[in-house]
């Protein structure tokens, strides 16, 4: 994983979600937002781990363009959370974790489109 950006980004990415998951369940007592959050982030990982073994190219860029919306769907449920106070804006784990998924979203837009274009 340590070769490949976006493996490695959506792995750290996944573990925080988990983190976070366990976190807005204990202490806020929150399970449906925080449920949601984990779907999503989780497959974000999950599909571009089956995107590498892709049994061919147009494979590989639904799988990747499924981590896609599911990064997009993983930023709202974080924006959703600060939103109603369940995250502060302005705390760093937060503030990180939007960057993160940010990075993310613009990787992945990025091999969807250039995987596109190599066609």
């Amino acid at each position: 994983m340590r070769d490949n950006t976006i493996l490695s980004k959506s792995f750290e990415f996944v573990i925080r979600v988990v983190k976070l998951y366990k976190y807005l369940c204990d202490e806020q007592k929150e399970y449906i937002l925080s449920k949601q959050l984990l779907r999503c982030g989780t497959s974000i990982g999950a599909n571009i781990n089956e995107a590498q073994a892709g049994q061919s190219k147009a494979d590989f860029i639904a799988k990747m363009g499924i981590s896609s919306k599911e990064a997009r769907e993983s930023k709202y449920w974080l924006e959703l959370l600060i939103k109603t106070d369940y995250l502060n804006i302005n705390d760093k784990y937060t503030k990180s974790l939007l960057y993160d998924i940010d990075k993310i979203v613009k990787l992945l837009t990025s091999i969807v489109k250039s995987s596109q274009g190599n066609m």
